[in-house]
């Protein structure tokens, strides 16, 4: 593993955007995607980074994109640093398993969330109401179960440090058009099954994630990261249990933490304890050794 990485200062490239995890760099006709250490709960990075964590989404990423390429195209140039432009090569240490050479892709304006169980917010609305999110979901359901059918809930995109909000379908289809909106939820609905069947077969439940797409060229492909524990809900299959929150591989754990404290869920962040960050670190290395099998 390399040394941990909080932030990259490549003065020679031209920083795009520095992200809640990822630093991007503008290298003309392609970008350069860094994942950083850095991880962020409640839309609030904290200033404790999780050692290797960047390695580990890198890793994640390369998997997924190679499995589900059939599906979808996706944004990868290469992730082998020694196939990067020549001006890349002098901070090839910090490159090296923690960023690709992606394509320049537009991104879609909405985020692209696929749900195969009720958790997370979906769950703290269907208590109030059991049609979420434009769905009129069955009565009686209980925290953590299996949805009848997986379902499709675009959010907004938010500013960094702001929260999504999620949008109908029917508001989808009048950002992005009607047309483009019926094959994007085809496209991430097919994704997440495939993704999910095979991670069942390794003892870990998807329980849900965010996709992001772009266009490129005039066609769909899949960008970002892709199924990595900041954009998914990962279960133990062995510890799944319906009626309960789920134990984790993702960094649930992180926020279980921060919900024990009398933190207001706003910058400054506290400071994390060595344990819960090397478990926290242990829950996705564990996530990624699984998925390798």
């Amino acid at each position: 593993m390399t040394n941990t990485v909080i932030s990259t200062k490549f003065t020679d490239l031209k920083l795009l955007h520095r992200g809640k995890v990822r630093d991007m760099y503008d290298l003309g006709d392609t970008l350069l995607m860094v994942a950083s250490d850095r991880i962020s709960a409640f839309d609030v990075i904290m200033d404790d980074p999780i050692n290797s964590k960047g390695e580990i989404l890198t890793s994640m990423s390369l998997l997924w994109f190679d499995l589900l390429r059939d599906i979808i195209p996706n944004h990868l140039i290469t992730a082998d640093v020694a196939e990067y432009p020549a001006r890349c090569q002098p901070y090839a240490d910090i490159l090296r398993r923690r960023s690709m050479l992606v394509k320049k892709a537009k991104p879609l304006p909405v985020e692209c969330i696929v749900r195969g169980y009720i958790s997370g917010s979906l769950w703290q609305a269907y208590q109030q109401n059991t049609e979420v999110c434009g769905y009129q979901l069955p009565a009686g359901l209980r925290e953590s179960e299996k949805l009848p059918e997986v379902i499709f809930t675009p959010s907004t995109k938010a500013e960094l440090g702001a929260h999504d909000e999620n949008i109908s379908v029917a508001q989808m289809r009048d950002i992005v058009g009607g047309p483009e909106t019926d094959k994007i939820i085809d496209v991430c609905v097919r994704l997440y099954e495939t993704a999910a069947a095979y991670a069942r077969q390794r003892g870990i439940i998807i329980a849900d994630t965010k996709f992001e797409l772009g266009w490129y060229e005039g066609e769909l492909i899949l960008i970002d990261e892709v199924l990595t524990p900041d954009s998914s809900r990962f279960w133990p299959e062995d510890l799944y249990e319906t009626g309960r929150g789920q134990a984790s591989f993702d960094k649930q754990f992180l926020r279980d933490y921060l919900q024990s404290l009398d933190w207001p869920k706003t910058p400054p962040p506290p400071k994390l304890p060595a344990d819960i960050i090397e478990k926290t670190r242990f829950r996705y290395q564990e996530a990624l050794n699984r998925l390798q099998k």
